[in-house]
């Protein structure tokens, strides 16, 4: 029987013998599928290009080009689990939100807890878009009255003091409200902080940089604090788009 290709996973290690070990591993676990095992680092560019890949595993001391380096190079990477023989690089691969740092030789039952984590996220997220499924509206005060809003539907919210200027595709609302208060209110699905005075709705950002995203025209500042959180999970958007 075939098995079910729920998780798409890439090995990249100069060793062969690394790569089967991680092979065997993944083989004897239900829902994850090899799609690529590579020798040279550069040569697994063209799988980043062609698919949406769930899990890396990469070595880090290898001909050409280090593991990390690589992995920066990486427009949208995936979860990345780094396996090495050298317990140096730990701090700078979770320095890189690596997932897991597994030393050479790596035993079975290590490599299991390694692979719990990525379960336990991903049914954290899992739950989480579940949640913003179903808190689709928001009730907010403007002008003496009640607004139903569909949580969707709004574009991006402004602070201003003690009260906050909701922006919707055809009109704006000005609620005495503030914007750590909203932004309780509101999923972190779709919504993220990307300033002080500012949180968009990611799936209207039509273009960003590291200085500002643009939303139905508008250009909006991404503050120096948010800029990684920021370019972080509008990547991530763009894998599931």
């Amino acid at each position: 029987m075939e098995k079910k290709a729920t998780y798409t996973c890439i090995i990249i290690d100069d060793e062969p013998i690394a790569i089967r070990v991680i092979q065997s591993y993944l083989d004897k676990l239900d829902g994850f599928v090899v799609v690529g095992a590579f020798t040279n680092a550069l040569d697994a560019l063209k799988i980043f290009h062609a698919q949406a890949v769930d899990l890396l595993f990469l070595d880090i001391q290898m001909p050409g080009i280090n593991g990390m380096e690589f992995f920066r190079t990486i427009n949208h990477p995936p979860k990345v689990i780094f396996t090495t023989a050298f317990r140096n690089y730990a701090a700078d691969a979770f320095d890189l939100d690596a997932l897991d740092y597994l030393v050479k030789p790596i035993p079975f039952d290590r490599f299991l807890k390694a692979i719990n984590k990525f379960l336990d996220q991903k049914a954290a997220e899992s739950i989480q878009e579940h949640k913003a499924e179903n808190n689709e509206f928001i009730i907010v005060k403007s002008d003496k009255k009640n607004h139903k809003l569909k949580i969707a539907d709004i574009l991006y919210i402004e602070s201003l003091d003690d009260y906050i200027k909701i922006h919707l595709q055809n009109k704006s609302l000005v609620c005495y409200l503030r914007l750590n208060a909203i932004e309780e209110q509101l999923n972190n699905t779709l919504f993220t902080r990307i300033h002080r005075s500012f949180i968009v709705n990611i799936r209207h950002v039509s273009a960003f940089s590291h200085y500002q995203v643009e939303i139905a025209g508008k250009r909006i500042p991404v503050g120096r604090k948010f800029k990684d959180e920021t370019i972080k999970r509008l990547n991530e958007v763009g894998d599931k788009t």
